[in-house]
């Protein structure tokens, strides 16, 4: 397998922080902190962290408290490891004055104002004439271009999610609840040797598949209504997500319309992705179509969105904030016509930006050739 390349990481994310004029950042989000240090340990919540870099021109510390100490110097060799025992603040302002921080970034869009006030304070006591400049998505930025390792790590994670929804395809059947099927795609991740779900799985049935985040209920499945069930797996920390929809028995005719327009919708999308292709663009092919169909008022989210560390990160495939898509971007395809109180269909399949279109990574299955 190829290394992960955090050196090189860390110089692009100084070259980030010369560009925007910061002498020193402090990352906090979890996805963040692991991109830059290979610091593996999750957040709990958004109020227990469990660790924060605090890096400049030269220097690069890893702040956290004792339970996670001995693995901080495992996975983090590379940085000076300094152990807070009541708390960030503590440990702050002598940082910030051994630094000489000036302008501070912080990651506003993941801070509690509670945390924000107390590193603003912090700053201020240590360097009275310093600022607190908010910057949002300045790691993301980096993360959505994948290595060819990281590549490599997300299709490991496409692969346990197929293998996932293979035994739960063949295991769901009319009678059955949509818990009992979460379940079991869950069971089958675990037992497949992933970290976790990527997030809770999606089985809904019926008139619950009309609804696009549905939660699994102890609805009965049964026979010729659609089960749309979206899925996905953590392995090494990298996160994959499909979504199938499934139909015991004989689909009803309206059903079979809106699978075969919902999957026309797909394939055109895909192809009209490529390197230099407006993101905006690309989700339009597919809302055309369907909207073509009849259907436009019935397919309200986004086309897409990016996957990786995170299993919704930039970019996105959508109507607003249009974004040129970019070699080794990796994105999910997935329209869907949502009829309440029928049904719904959605299909999804995860691809890499190429120069000359996108590359597959979601193998061609789980389809019906309606």
């Amino acid at each position: 397998m190829l290394p992960l390349n955090f050196p090189e990481r860390l110089d692009r994310f100084r070259q980030k922080l010369r560009e925007r004029d910061l002498d020193t950042f402090l990352v906090s989000v979890p996805e963040n902190r692991y991109y830059l240090s290979g610091f593996e340990a999750e957040d709990l919540q958004l109020t227990e962290s469990s660790g924060y870099l605090l890096i400049n021109g030269e220097e690069k510390y890893l702040l956290t408290d004792s339970r996670y100490e001995e693995i901080a110097k495992r996975e983090a060799p590379d940085f000076k490891l300094v152990i807070y025992g009541n708390g960030l603040p503590q440990v702050l302002p002598e940082l910030f004055s051994e630094l000489g921080t000036q302008r501070l970034g912080v990651e506003s869009h993941f801070l509690t104002a509670k945390r924000y006030r107390e590193i603003r304070d912090a700053l201020t006591k240590a360097r009275p004439r310093a600022e607190v400049v908010e910057v949002e998505d300045l790691i993301e930025g980096l993360r959505v271009i994948k290595e060819e390792a990281e590549v490599e790590l997300i299709v490991k994670s496409i692969r346990l999610t197929e293998s996932a929804l293979l035994a739960v395809w063949h295991f769901l059947a009319p009678g059955m609840t949509e818990k009992q099927g979460a379940w079991a795609i869950e069971k089958a991740i675990r037992e497949g040797g992933g970290q976790a779900v990527s997030f809770p799985p999606i089985v809904a049935g019926g008139p619950n598949a009309a609804l696009p985040h549905a939660v699994p209920t102890d609805r009965i499945i049964e026979a010729g209504e659609s089960v749309v069930m979206d899925l996905g797996s953590k392995l090494n920390l990298y996160c994959s997500d499909m979504t199938r929809t499934w139909v015991a028995g004989d689909p009803h005719p309206k059903l079979r319309e809106i699978y075969k327009i919902v999957r026309e919708a797909q394939l055109a999308a895909q192809a009209a992705i490529r390197a230099g292709a407006e993101s905006a663009a690309v989700d339009s092919t597919a809302r055309g179509l369907i909207a073509k169909a009849g259907y436009g008022d019935r397919f309200g989210h986004g086309l897409g969105h990016g996957v990786g560390l995170a299993v919704h990160e930039k970019p996105g495939l959508r109507r607003v904030d249009s974004v040129v898509l970019e070699e080794n971007m990796i994105v999910t395809v997935e329209p869907g016509i949502y009829l309440p109180g029928f049904g719904g269909v959605r299909l999804e399949n995860m691809v890499r930006v190429t120069g000359s279109g996108c590359e597959l990574l979601t193998r061609e299955d789980f389809f019906y050739p309606w």
